[in-house]
């Protein structure tokens, strides 16, 4: 019987060790979590640390990566803190709104939700994808990380000259100032958020692609800005740079994506041969060439998803009811619009059960009024104001 119980056991570990691990790169979105980091701190020359919960987040390749850029971790932290804060803004109103739990003891921030190759876990790796490379394109402009600086690559262009401008020999504008670093924030983001995503399943082609999308659609969304030189005001020359959008923008666009993103397979098999680990040329070309492959619609009469669309592989989980082993807290109690037919809709948040209607008085500060110097004067207005929720 002893024997029996062990051979059971050992074959328990090892269907765990073999178990095939989702999303194993993501472990560094609980940074939101952990609080802004210092990054490395020196404690004495050649000795330095960082903080333990941050360091548990962190897969060896990611700490390396902060230990080679001082003061990234910081830009990486506020990108894991505005992905999380877009997201729940992006999805307030819809039957999953974007939760978080607590990170710690090997659990991830968004839940198990994640372990499904959903819309919504689509959703979860672009926005983080996209939020890293943003605020660590900023932060390169900022100089807020060491190892790089503003973007200078426009400045030995030549300038632009309308054709009037041309003819009178006068320049409308050159190229100067401090671009956003979109250059170094993709390669940062690529290097460290798609850790642990070899592209050897589908699973992991479908995490690749969307923290692709998500990186292009901010590179995608650059602007130029420019500043007007010249006798009052006349704009005769104009300073340009390149400036990234405000997050909201990039927000706004990958919810879009995700409302049209597309389920995918991949052609023929669907799974790749895993690649062999004694063959350290054939590793390097896997690695180098992940982001080369195909991704086919579900349905043969869709069109092929562009690199900047969301995909996924199985339909969403039902987000009504409670469910503790998906991480989904139902929709129970959550207020909606009864007038709307939109997704805030009392019909479609409460998924058809009905809601409750209540009618409260709030006490609100109003009629505010600026009084020299300095203050401002409000009045309190009691406002009646009628809530719905679900049942």
């Amino acid at each position: 019987m002893r024997c029996l119980c062990l051979v059971v056991l050992l074959c328990v570990t090892c269907a765990a060790v073999h178990k095939p691990r989702k999303g194993r790169g993501s472990m560094w979105w609980g940074m939101a979590k952990a609080g802004e980091p210092n990054n490395l701190s020196p404690l004495s020359p050649g000795v330095l640390y960082m903080d333990p919960v941050v360091h548990a987040t962190l897969r060896r390749k990611q700490r390396r990566l902060a230990r080679e850029n001082p003061g990234v971790l910081s830009a990486v932290a506020k990108g894991a803190n505005i992905a999380v804060a877009e997201c729940q803004h992006q999805f307030k109103y819809r039957r999953w709104n974007c939760s978080t739990k607590n990170f710690l003891r090997g659990k991830n921030m968004f839940g198990k939700i994640v372990d499904r190759g959903c819309r919504e876990t689509a959703f979860i790796y672009a926005i983080t994808s996209a939020a890293v490379t943003h605020t660590v394109s900023r932060a390169c402009a900022e100089g807020a990380i060491e190892s790089c600086t503003c973007d200078y690559s426009h400045v030995d262009q030549q300038p632009h000259r309308s054709r009037s401008a041309a003819a009178a020999n006068v320049r409308v504008w050159k190229w100067g100032g401090c671009s956003d670093n979109i250059g170094f924030g993709f390669k940062f983001s690529r290097e460290f958020v798609d850790t642990g995503e070899r592209g050897r399943n589908v699973r992991e082609k479908m995490n690749l692609h969307n923290n692709e999308a998500g990186r292009m659609l901010v590179q995608s969304e650059m602007r130029q800005e420019c500043k007007c030189h010249g006798m009052s005001g006349s704009c005769t020359v104009k300073t340009c740079w390149m400036r990234l959008p405000s997050f909201r923008s990039v927000g706004d666009a990958l919810i879009d994506r995700y409302d049209g993103a597309t389920r995918v397979v991949v052609p023929n098999t669907g799974i790749e041969a895993p690649v062999q680990r004694n063959d350290a040329a054939t590793q390097r070309v896997a690695r180098r060439d992940r982001y080369s492959f195909e991704l086919k619609p579900h349905n043969p009469t869709h069109k092929a998803p562009g690199k900047k669309d969301l995909v996924y592989l199985e339909p969403s989980p039902g987000f009504c009811e409670k469910n503790t082993r998906l991480s989904i807290l139902g929709t129970h109690g959550r207020t909606c619009n009864e007038a709307s037919d939109r997704v805030d809709g009392c019909d479609l948040m409460c998924c058809g059960r009905g809601f409750r209607t209540q009618t409260m008085f709030v006490v609100e500060r109003c009629n505010c009024t600026f009084h020299w110097c300095c203050e401002v004067k409000c009045k309190l207005c009691r406002t009646e104001k009628v809530v719905h929720t679900c049942l």
